[in-house]
């Protein structure tokens, strides 16, 4: 049976389970969008710019752990795109971006919106440097295997972005049915490796002799699913754990084995605790830049004297940034689980240390105790320790977070406590301002029954404003708590520690700060918009957002402090050689 490419398109999407696509219109990719109007089964998020598809089919992809679909035009459509997917990259999150390009009798003619420099038609090159793939869809009897391989790789191994670039043409030709068909005998989910009894009989030997062995978890855990293995295995050894940023709520905070986040943004107690472990499992990490601070050991880990066993599923992240006495590629999931087995068997009864578990207790209690003044404040602007502290105690303990970048993201991963492993998407490795909104369109969508609160800065909101529109009219009930410091605030005590100056990083007019009222603008796209007049206001304003279960943004005037910082940074050597300053308050 003959039938047009994009109507089999569409229906091997959705025999793949496919619910959501996420994307933007354009002259290239309508014959899909027509082939998708008859479908029952993929519900099409109709976005205002390509960045708003990326960032929310990452979210959604990190909520649904499988690999979520983006549609795009070509040329300014899939550079539009490109910021999004670029951060799902690093943070090794699965999308298939479907492109359209230019029709494929013209390449080289300069037909409208070709990208063609250094070769025809070569649109596809533009994201060589960050997706795992790009495949251009030369003729349409290759089509079929192009899409399975997508799926496939962009869900194995270290999870990740790929790209589909289509020549318009070739969704509206004809192709035999039964190329489709026959992948449907094809395994759609691939087994993953792990590792075997005697390794992880060794290593679980090595963490019950250690003195002072540490856990690292990074979001690789996450990413393979593996939060309760991880659970399984601490409370069985008695390990204490640190994590990434990525790898926050991997553990709920208030797990008594958890010690926190490393690094930059981490704390004096954390990591010390880090500098004196003497063997250090490090799982489904890339041991960072922010998390190991800039990997100086006097600040953070300290390999050697330590010791390291690695365990990732890409090989080329083991020994990349401190040399590994024990490197395993491996499954985290799978490995944990084998890890319990043998662990269990080892050591039958589970190991105590309760002298550890009230250091780790006395350590949240004085640093709860610490920020108390702050969390407590009626200061208007809102101090940023009061703004989480109230989200904190009106939130579900499941309910979904959202960060962007400054406050929303550092401040969180160190002061704000998370319960449920996946409930805080955090644009990590690639650290884009303009994630948190859309990102929680996705995760609502993804998670319908959760509540799902973005928290982010004016200088993000700013980014992408016109996710409201999406929000509107797709009935999609996330809330989005603008934490305004009339600023691009992190950069701005940045500058002004080091230079004495807030220039280009400060919003201002005639000298004045200066910002748009948020709330108006969502009451016009046809959202609950409130503005905040007083610290007291807030948390009501919250609970009934809430309530409600429709899209609203709440934007809160917020001081402009800076996230106290224990670690280092190597940028700061760079602006201020031997002085130690990081940043300063700008109010």
């Amino acid at each position: 049976m003959k039938d047009l490419v994009a109507n089999q398109l569409v229906k091997y999407l959705e025999k793949r389970g496919v619910k959501h696509i996420f994307g933007l219109c354009g002259h290239t990719n309508i014959a899909f969008l027509a082939a998708l109007s008859k479908s029952t089964k993929i519900r099409f998020i109709n976005v205002r710019h390509e960045q708003i598809a990326s960032h929310a089919a990452d979210g959604y992809a990190r909520v649904t752990k499988k690999a979520a679909v983006v549609l795009s035009h070509l040329g300014p459509g899939l550079t539009n795109a490109a910021t999004g997917v670029a951060n799902a990259a690093l943070d090794s999150i699965p999308l298939v971006v479907i492109a359209g390009d230019v029709p494929s009798h013209y390449f080289g003619k300069h037909p409208h919106q070709e990208v063609n420099m250094h070769a025809d038609a070569s649109q596809w090159e533009i994201y060589r440097p960050f997706v795992k793939r790009a495949w251009r869809v030369d003729r349409p009897d290759l089509f079929p295997e192009i899409m399975e391989k997508a799926f496939v790789l962009a869900e194995s191994g270290r999870p990740g972005p790929v790209l589909v670039d289509v020549p318009m043409d070739i969704f509206s030709q004809e192709i035999d049915a039964a190329l489709f068909e026959r992948l449907d005998y094809n395994v759609k989910v691939m087994q993953k490796p792990s590792i075997n009894d005697e390794l992880a009989t060794r290593i679980v030997k090595i963490l019950a002799e250690a003195k002072n062995p540490l856990i690292y978890a990074g979001g690789g855990i996450m990413l393979a699913d593996a939060a309760q293995q991880l659970r399984e295995f601490v409370d069985h050894m008695g390990i204490p754990v640190a994590h990434t940023l990525m790898g926050k709520g991997i553990l709920p905070d208030d797990h008594p084995l958890t010690l926190g986040m490393t690094g930059f943004w981490g704390t004096k107690y954390i990591n010390e605790k880090c500098q004196g472990a003497d063997w250090v499992l490090g799982l489904g990490t890339r041991f960072a830049e922010a998390d190991c601070s800039s990997w100086y050991p006097e600040y953070a880990f300290n390999f050697p004297p330590a010791k390291l066993i690695h365990i990732d599923i890409d090989p080329g992240e083991i020994g990349r940034n401190y040399p590994v006495e024990i490197g395993a590629v491996a499954d985290i999931k799978q490995a944990l689980t084998v890890f319990n087995r043998v662990a269990k068997k080892l050591y039958p009864e589970a190991k105590q240390n309760e002298a550890l578990n009230q250091e780790i207790a006395l350590y949240k209690k004085e640093f709860k105790a610490s920020n108390k003044s702050l969390e407590e404040s009626n200061t208007f602007p809102m101090s940023p320790q009061r703004i989480l502290a109230d989200v904190r105690e009106v939130l579900p303990r499941d309910a979904i977070i959202t960060t962007d970048v400054g406050w929303n993201k550092n401040g969180v991963g160190q002061q704000f406590p998370i319960y449920e492993p996946g409930s805080i998407l955090t644009p990590g490795g690639y650290a884009t301002m303009g994630f948190g909104s859309p990102a929680a369109l996705g995760a609502k969508i993804a998670a319908p029954d959760k509540v799902v609160v973005s928290l982010i800065g004016d200088g993000g909101f700013g980014q992408n404003p016109a996710v409201l529109a999406t929000a509107a009219i797709e009935h999609i009930p996330a809330i989005f708590v603008i934490m305004n410091n009339y600023a691009f605030g992190t950069i701005a005590g940045l500058e002004k520690a080091h230079y004495d100056t807030t220039f280009g990083a400060v919003f201002e007019k005639d000298g004045q700060p200066y910002s748009p009222d948020y709330a108006a603008i969502a009451r016009a796209y046809g959202v609950e918009g409130i503005k905040i007049r007083s610290a007291e206001e807030f948390k009501p304003a919250l609970k009934m957002a809430i309530e409600a279960n429709k899209p609203c943004v709440i934007d809160v005037s917020m001081l402009n402090n800076p996230v106290p910082t224990a670690g280092h940074w190597n940028i700061m050597d760079i602006y201020s050689p031997g002085k130690h300053v990081h940043h300063v308050s700008t109010n």
